[in-house]
């Protein structure tokens, strides 16, 4: 076979494939537009159905009827005859009129079904009493994300004026650094990953990510700002202070979770997804125990000096009003199972803030009139066992009345 021969075979059968190509059906989908919608009761939107590509069928598209309770969908059945060349390219306008509050998914479904993708054939509905309570709602939001975001500058403050960090627990802050630091890995990964939010939408079709910008950002500046306090540990008077073997016990439990768990991933036993899962639930963990060694240290004192108490009272501040949009939010959306029905992170912000309430008895209620207490290993020279208070030499840092109430 010549070569001119063999270049017009490659030819035909290039023109060939390329031609199977444009004959093969590309399939039609159908998609709601938009996919998220937030309507008041009583009030009428507008929304989009989407057909477009290859079909050679007529179809009957249908809304379910699960939520009519909660909303009336006009026309809750479209008809589409199949085109006479074979492509669809439509839009069919639907109107909803919410009739009570909730949050729920509306869904389509294609009859006969299988015969187009109707994966994105579900809008996510959100119908709420008020506008006013979504803007307070929201302004409560920024409110407390600002007191939990500024709560961790008063203690590194207070180290520096003191040039000390007597009074401040260093299991709280190992526990701290090592939660914050995992949160901030969670909200990183699912945030900026794209193979690791595909993981999780693959698990939830019909879900949104549930980490926002927000919690980014909050989460690296609770990382650093830990980090930085640690750091202070090492620069600054610190006594004879140091991790309990309790604390390392309990760190070095996570730290083997955590290995396991990447033995797991990197086995293909476990996707990163519930690698990410499983720092989620150290963290968790954390939030449960870590308020417990610095009230057991202001007991053991007598006195929360050196400590700060602005630290817990934006962080009061915080989770009042963190519980407070959630109360919020329940009534507006009628929405009180995620309050009552899974009430982990409700319950997590009253934990936190029953914690809150024993700091703030300790220091204004408990502890008010104490200056300090000094116990073995707080590294003071003048220390008698016999004693439970300072030298009667004056310290020129903690004498000062402005830091004694700290």
């Amino acid at each position: 076979m010549g070569k001119s021969a063999v270049i017009v075979l490659i030819g035909t059968v290039l023109l060939a494939a390329s031609s199977v190509r444009s004959q093969t059906p590309i399939g039609a989908n159908v998609v709601l537009d938009p996919q998220d919608i937030s309507v008041l009761v009583h009030e009428t939107k507008e929304i989009l159905v989407r057909f477009r590509g290859q079909l050679t069928q007529s179809i009957q598209f249908n809304f379910s009827n699960e939520h009519s309770e909660f909303v009336i969908v006009t026309p809750s059945v479209i008809s589409i005859d199949a085109p006479s060349n074979g492509f669809i390219d439509k839009a069919v306008p639907v109107a909803l009129q919410a009739q009570s509050p909730g949050q729920f998914d509306l869904v389509g479904k294609i009859i006969p079904a299988g015969l187009i993708d109707d994966a994105k054939a579900f809008i996510r509905v959100t119908i709420a009493n008020s506008t006013a309570i979504i803007y307070v709602s929201l302004v409560i939001g920024w409110i407390y994300f600002v007191a939990w975001t500024i709560s961790f500058w008063p203690q590194m403050i207070i180290n520096f004026r003191r040039k000390s960090v007597v009074g401040l627990s260093f299991d709280f802050l190992a526990l701290n650094l090592l939660g914050h630091t995992l949160y901030a890995i969670f909200n990183c990964s699912l945030f900026w990953n794209d193979h690791i939010e595909q993981e999780y939408f693959n698990r939830n079709p019909r879900g949104l990510n549930p980490v926002i910008a927000n919690d980014v950002a909050f989460s690296l500046h609770a990382s650093c700002a830990t980090f930085l306090t640690v750091v202070q540990c090492f620069l600054y008077e610190r006594g004879e202070q140091r991790v309990s073997y309790t604390a390392q016990g309990i760190l070095g439990v996570f730290a083997t979770i955590i290995v396991v768990s990447g033995i797991l991933v990197g086995t293909e036993t476990w996707h990163w997804l519930d690698f990410l899962y499983a720092l989620s639930y150290i963290k968790l963990a954390i939030t449960l125990i870590k308020y417990v060694p610095q009230a057991v240290l202001n007991f053991r004192r007598k006195s929360t000096v050196g400590w700060s108490i602005e630290n817990i009272l934006l962080d009061f501040t915080g989770g009042m009003l963190s519980m407070l949009q959630m109360l919020l939010n329940a009534y507006n959306y009628d929405d009180w199972a995620s309050i009552f029905g899974d009430p982990t992170k409700f319950g997590l912000g009253l934990f936190s803030v029953l914690f809150d309430i024993v700091f703030i008895v300790q220091h204004y209620v408990l502890y008010k009139d104490s200056e300090y207490t000094e116990l073995p290993g707080d590294n003071n020279a003048d220390y008698d066992p016999g004693t439970s208070h300072l030298p009667t030499t004056p310290d020129p840092v903690t004498s000062d009345p402005e830091l004694i109430r700290v």
